[in-house]
Parts: C-alpha cells; structure tokens; sequence
C-alpha cells in the first residue's frame, strides 16, 4: 500500500511540474530576432556594424568595419581590440587580428623587432633573436640561449607543476602555455619589453600552428606587425576578403554569409548576414537602424515541432512504445507500484470454479503479456535514447529542436524511470522530482532571458536525460535477465576499462582542453564515477577477506589490490591542481573521503574510527565559523595571503571592496533578498511563469554555479525549503538502500552475493557522497557560507556531463540494486 502511494504521489506531482513547463511556454511573450541582415554598399561604400545592427550581445557598440573595393569585392575588417573575429573557410577557422609566423621573417611589437632564424619556424615552434639572446618557444615554454627560464613570482603551484611536466615531457603530450609579450621581467613564458604593458601581445598554439596575435591586455594603440619578405603587414589593419569565406563569428553569435550560399559574390551590392546561436530577442519586430542596413524579421518559435522531424520521429515511437508497455503489463506491482506475487510463486488455487488447467493458462497469458511489455520497454528504451543523441546532434549543428519538443523529450525521459522499475524506489521518486524541479527552473531562465541562445541549456539537458533515461532503463530490464553474480574477474575488467577511460578523458582536458572541459563535456564527472565504482570495488573486497570461500592470496597481493583507486584519485587531485581555478574539486574529494572512510568504519563495526571521522567534519565546521569570524583583516595576515586561494577568501569576506571579482556574490545575494520567503512576484514564481527574469540573468554563471540564487529570487525561501526537502529525501534514500544491501551481504551465505551487496552499499555511498558535497558547496557559495567555488548543483544546474555521466548512472545503480533487494526478500519468503 505505501509503495502505490509513493507512485501515486509521485506520478502527481511530476505532472505538475511538467503542467508548469507547458504552462511557462504557453505565458512566454512573443519575442522577435533579426532571422537576415541586409547591408547595402555601392562600390567603394563602407558600413560600421557593432552589437545594435548584429544583434550580437557578445559585440561591441562598433566592432566590424564592411567594406567594398573599387572592384565590388567585400572585406571586413576588425575594429575591437577584445573581441577577435573568428573566419569560416569550410572546415578552417581563422581568426582575425592574429597570423601564422610560419614563412614570416620577423614580428614586431611596440618598438621591439623580433628577428626569427631561417628554418627556425615550424607548424610548432619558433626561433629568434632579440636582446642579444637566442629565443626558443614550442607552444609549452619558452628557452633562452638553450634553457628554460624560471618561474614568475607570482607563479601559482599549480603553473609551477605545469612547467616542470612541459619540461620533461615529449613534445605531443606537453600543455599548451601561450607566451606573453610586455612588462620589466623575463620569467616563465614571459618575454619584457620596456615600455609595454604586460600581455600585450601573445604566440600561441592554434591547432598545431604558432599564431601571433593581441594579448589580454592589448591596449589597441600598441604595433603588431609580421614582417615577411621585407614588407610589413598590421595585425589590426589588416581586412580580410569574404571571397571564399561561409561564416563568420564574434562570441557566440555566428553570421552565415550570403543567405546559405558559400561566399558573396564579389557584384552583389547586398551581403545577406544570417545571424544563428546567441541572438538578442526583441519585444517588438521594430528597431532604428543605419541607412544601409535592414532586417528581415522572425517571430521566436517556441511551439514548433518539426524543427528536428527525426527528433519527433523518435520521439513519437518512444512514447508509443512506453504506453504500449504500460497497458500491457499484467497487474501487480509492475501496474500499479504496489507489491504483487513474487516471480515463480505458487498459484492461488480454484477461484470461482476455475480449474488448475485454467490457472495455468492464465499464468501463461499474464507471461506473454509480461514479455510483450518488457520488449516494448526495450523498444521505447531505444527509441529515447535515439531520440535524445539526435537532439544534441542537432543543436550542436545549429538547428536544436524547439522548446515544446524539448517538453516531451524531458517529460519522456522522466515517464521511463516511473514505468521501467518493477517498484518506484525512494531514492528515485525523489531525484525525479528534482529533475522536474531543475528542467522547470532551466526553462524558465531560457524563457526569461533577452538572447535566444539561454533556451540552449534547457534543450541540452532534456536531450542528456533522454540519453540517460535510455541507457538506464536498458541496463535495468538487462538486469533482470542477467545472472545474480557477475564473475569477479569480468568485474575487474569492466571497472579497468572504466578507469581507463576516465584517466584517458582526464588526459584529453589537461592536453587540449581547460577549465570548463574539452569537447564541450566534463570529464572529471566520468572520474567521479569511475572513482565511486573502483573505491566501492576494492571495499567490498578488503570486508569480504574472512568471507568463507574467499580466494586466498598474498597479503602484499590482497593490499595491491585495494590501492587501484588512488590512482584515479591522485588523477584528479593533479587536474583540480592545475586546471581549475579555485579549491572546490580538493574540497569535494575531502567530503568524498571522508564518507567514504565513514561509510567504511560503519560497515566494519569500527567505532572509534567512526567517532573520530565525525569530529574531523565537526572541526571542519569549526573551521569555517572561525575564518568567517575572522573577517578579511584576520585573513590578510596569514602567511599565503597572497596567494590566489587567499584572494577568494578576501572576496568572500569583503566582496564590497572587490567591486570586480565580488559581483557575482554581490548580485546573488541581491537576487536572494529580492526574493524573501514567497518570491520575488510573491507568489512563489507562479505569478512570472514564461515571463521576465529581471536583473537575476544577469549574475555571471547564473546557470551553473549560481542557479540556487535564480531559484531563490524566483521561488523564495519557500520553494527553496522544499527544494532542501526532496535533497534530503535524496541523500537519505540512497544511504537507505546501501544500508540494506550492507544488511543482505551480511546475511549472503556466498562469498561472491556478499561482494555484490558490499559492492552496491558502498558505490551507492559514493555517489551520495558526491551528490551531498556538490549540494553542500552550490548552496555555501550562493548563500556566501563559504568563498565562491565553481560546482554545479545536482539536477538543479544545466551540468550536462553531471546529469549523464554522474547523476543518470547512479540512479541506474540505485533501481538495480533496489529491484535485486526486492527480489530477493520475495525469494526468502517463499513457500519451501
């Protein structure tokens, strides 16, 4: 009974939720972007075009320079110092204000003459004279007179731990570090130039080849010449010829050239801009433009569903299937939520006259029935999973589907993990809830923002939980089929693939990617994964020793075994180290580590261990207090206060005396207080469903890292409480089902079902370890309880790599082993 209640409930209140995503459509205003832009030249005509004419909110107010040469031929030139144009040339990019030192004799910058040796340049490298010193630079460092220069100062650890590995390490697997022109010091990969700002100009890697360009801090007035056969060409003079050219790009907003043709034609008094991705929105198709400019209209499109027809396609063919399977499901648990007879159990008897041939018969037609249903499962299973790859594809290419498809592909993905599972767990129903919670939030934020392109985060993350809803609901309905107990040695290889994998993605951030991740994913979420399994792997293994029937090796063997994760481990600690920009990685690792060898010491019995783990989390908390106590005068005379970890504190402490780096804390506590208890319309969103989001897009990362300060400001502390409510019900679920597998390994008279249960009880450990750090840090940043830390908030935040490589597969995890325990309790109280 309490279980089709918890299915009844649920089933409720995700259609409420998804009611108020149709709802929030439904409100949207209607909004207008520029679908072309026309400009008019003459021969010899020029036209200046900045962000009103492109509609670019990434441009400047003049930013681009068109012009037509006496022979018809367009050219454009850059005039922003900050904001480089990037050229489409088919599958080449070239970004303008920058070029190739290859073939070139010499650079310039500012009044310092770069004289680059004959042969001395490749596609990687460059060699040249200055200063009386011989100059080697290989995209990693720079080496003067045949050694590499020390490290800056100011140099972080982590800067200094990338110069040792580019040192050391071949060429191919050497990070990229641009090198820098300007200031009094040579240092690092730092080259002084009396007289010139610091980062005036930079060379840098550009797949593959060295390109010189501006730096950071280009002033826009400083000469940036290369210098080939004896003749100069200007960085910031330069223009460039569209002949040939399909697109162009500044910031995120991209300009197909010549309304789909390959390049405008060179007699054409017209060159059609088609601007696509990150395009301002318009309350009203009407906007004072230069004489030689004009716009073709559109009407934003929330409602059309044959953007992505395979999209649909797919789409349709899922929901069918699901319902399909739904209705043709015998009754029972599988039906209604609510515990039916168990697999294989006797029969009821005569009933009403029926015979035992009668019984038979209708077991067998419950049984057609039920595989009937667990085919079309598998089919819509498929069909989602299809239909959310074909999703992303077409985002990525420039044509996403639009918002309403975007609805079904979530709410599809949400009606898989009801129907899938024999029985709707707690955990599950839970994390359900704060799917539809963080989808409804993110389409509010799509709807609410002036640029079309914040709709993106929506669409991606509906399109990555089809994907996962799909993988998860095929690994459950395998599972049921599957034998009770894996061999250990396939384990093992599994989880070294696994990790192999992870390290590999790890690999491919540190080598061409940065912070926000390479190919637009997050590999770090696949680590935590691959560090849950392996972690709750060797525990299961080290509490399964004195297990009867255990394989009996070597002491040093058995040790080896348990100490597979720390390499993942140390992986991600040198990526926190050098790749990330503040401590919050180390931080989640610390809360990871410390649950886990909890979550250990309870299992083992071990209280003392136990006890002093939990006051090692009390003195962290004291920690905090005193530091926050302190105030930014106690932090300045600490011995790193100079430090760029000490620089977040002071921040965090004073962010009204950092009027720069403490926005994003200034403006989401601004937001917070803007919505007190019932919302900022006090009505606990419900009022601004569809509409406005007001100055709250405003805050930097206010999808990501600050997504708990929009939801504030939106839905008030209210809706933020029962937000909290169905987090904790998250936490607790998952411990909850660890604690039972913990109990029915103990009980397993097999010493393989006893790793089984182990296994399960501490990857369930870890991923609620993980799920409560990345819930701890988003509401301590946002709530100014501790420094600003970049990690996205579990199902809230548009953490696509989160969502699929994280959040999809430990719920998969958590309805296998809940439907095993299940199971397995039936088999135990069946008649002998």
């Amino acid at each position: 009974m309490m279980r089709g209640r918890l299915f009844a409930a649920t089933a409720a209140a995700l259609l409420l939720l998804t009611a108020l995503q149709a709802w929030a459509l439904l409100r949207a205003p209607a909004a207008w972007h520029p679908a072309a832009i026309e400009v008019r030249l003459a021969p010899g005509g020029q036209a200046t075009l900045g962000e009103r004419e492109l509609a670019a909110p990434q441009a400047e107010r003049i930013h681009v320079q068109l012009r037509r040469d006496a022979q018809g031929a367009w050219l454009l030139r850059n005039l922003s110092t900050s904001r480089p144009v990037v050229l489409h040339r088919g599958a080449e990019d070239k970004r303008m204000g920058s070029a190739a030192l290859a073939g070139a004799g010499s650079f310039q910058v500012g009044a310092a003459v770069f004289h680059l040796d004959a042969g001395g340049t490749d596609s990687g490298s460059a060699a040249f004279q200055y200063g009386g010193s011989s100059w080697r630079y290989d995209g990693a460092t720079l080496y003067r007179d045949g050694s590499a220069q020390p490290a800056c100062p100011d140099a972080s650890p982590a800067a200094r731990m990338a110069s040792l590995w580019n040192r050391t390490a071949p060429r191919a697997l050497t990070l990229a570090r641009p090198l820098v022109f300007g200031g009094n010091l040579h240092c690092g990969n730092r080259l002084g130039i009396k007289g010139v700002t610091p980062a005036t100009a930079m060379l840098a890697r550009s797949g593959g080849p060295l390109e010189f360009s501006g730096g950071s801090q280009d002033d826009g007035y400083t000469a940036l010449r290369v210098g080939r056969a004896g003749a100069w060409t200007s960085l910031r003079q330069a223009e460039q010829p569209l002949a040939g050219v399909s697109a162009f790009s500044i910031g995120r907003t991209r300009f197909q050239l010549g309304a789909g043709t390959l390049a405008p034609q060179a007699g054409s008094d017209v060159l059609t801009l088609a601007p696509t991705r990150h395009v301002t929105l318009f309350t009203a198709p009407d906007v004072r433009l230069a004489p030689q400019v004009s716009w073709q209209w559109q009407r934003r499109a929330l409602w059309n569903f044959l953007q992505a027809p395979v999209v649909l396609a797919l789409l349709a063919s899922a929901i069918s299937a699901l319902a399909f399977a739904h209705f043709a499901k015998p009754g029972g648990a599988a039906a209604t939520g609510r515990p039916g007879p168990p697999a294989g159990a006797a029969g009821t008897g005569d009933i009403g006259g029926m015979g035992g041939s009668d019984c038979a018969a209708g077991r067998g037609r419950k049984a057609r029935r039920a595989y009937a249903a667990n085919v079309a499962q598998a089919i819509a299973a498929a069909a989602l999973l299809l239909a959310g790859g074909a999703a992303i594809v077409a985002q990525r290419a420039g044509h996403p589907a639009g918002a309403a498809c975007s609805l079904l592909l979530g709410a599809a993905g949400l009606a898989l993990w009801m129907l899938t599972p024999r029985r709707l767990s707690f955990p599950v129903a839970a994390a359900l809830l704060l799917l539809a919670a963080g989808l409804l939030a993110q389409l509010e934020l799509g709807l609410g923002a002036s640029v079309s392109s914040w709709l993106r985060y929506y669409q991606k993350s509906t399109a990555l939980l089809a994907v996962g809803s799909g993988a998860g609901a095929l690994w459950l309905l395998w599972s049921r089929n599957a034998p009770a107990t894996m061999p250990q040695r396939s384990m093992e290889w599994l989880l070294a693939l696994l990790a192999a994998a992870a390290l590999a993605s790890l690999a491919a951030q540190v080598l061409w990617g940065d912070e926000t991740g390479v190919f637009d994913l997050q590999p770090v979420e696949l680590a935590k994964l691959a560090l849950s399994a392996l972690t709750a792997h060797c525990l299961a293994l080290r509490m399964g020793w004195n297990d009867p029937g255990y394989p009996q090796t070597g002491k040093a063997a058995r040790w080896l075994q348990l100490a597979a994760p720390a390499l993942l481990f140390v992986a991600l600690l040198g990526l926190a180290l050098i790749q990330v920009d503040d401590f919050s990685p180390l931080i989640l690792l610390l809360v990871w580590s410390l649950s886990m060898a909890f979550a250990y010491a309870m299992a083992a019995g071990k209280r003392a261990m136990a006890a002093a783990l939990a006051c090692a989390g009390l003195a962290a908390v004291a920690a905090i207090a005193l530091v926050r106590d302190a105030g930014a005068d106690g932090v300045a005379q600490w011995p790193l206060a100079g430090s760029f970890y000490a620089d977040r504190f002071q921040v965090w402490l004073a962010p009204a005396s950092h009027p720069h780096t403490g926005q994003q804390l200034l403006l989401g506590a601004r937001a917070i207080a803007d919505g007190a208890w019932w919302g900022a319309d006090s009505m606990l969103g419900l009022r601004s469903l569809g509409l406005s989001a007001g100055a709250a897009v405003n805050i930097p990362a206010v999808q990501d890292d600050f997504a708990p300060a929009f939801f504030l400001n939106r839905h008030g502390l209210l809706g933020a409480m029962l937000l909290w409510m169905g987090q904790a019900a998250l936490v607790a679920g998952l411990l909850h089902v660890a604690a039972r597998a913990c109990v029915a390994a103990a009980a397993a008279r097999d010493f393989r079902l006893a790793w089984l249960g182990r296994f399960r009880c501490f990857a369930l450990c870890g991923g609620a370890a993980f799920v409560f750090g990345h819930l701890l840090l988003s509401w301590g940043t946002n709530l100014a309880i501790f420094p600003i830390m970049g990690q996205p908030m579990s199902f809230l935040s548009a953490g696509g790599s989160h969502l699929l490589f994280f959040l999809c597969p430990l719920l998969a995890c958590c309805a296998v082993s809940a439907q095993s325990l299940e199971e397995n309790e039936h088999a135990d109280l069946r008649p002998t």
